[in-house]
């Protein structure tokens, strides 16, 4: 059984979810909603980097199969 992604559908899933996670963090108010719910910006925005580093990641593996083929 093959897996249904590919690398570079990864890769794009990847950096789109680290965009929307940074604008979000960004625009969003600590206090969201009626109810209160405190949301942590630093957590969010420190999960969204990570996604970023993660993209960065699938860029530099990219990279360095096209320089060795």
């Amino acid at each position: 059984m093959q897996f249904p992604l590919t690398f570079e559908d990864i890769s794009l899933w990847l950096s789109i979810t680290a965009i929307i996670l940074l604008i979000t963090a960004e625009l969003i108010s600590p206090q969201y909603g009626h109810a209160n719910i405190l949301i942590d910006k630093k957590r969010l925005r420190t999960v969204a980097l990570g996604m970023g580093l993660l993209f960065m990641v699938t860029v530099a593996i990219r990279i360095y199969e096209i320089i060795t083929s």
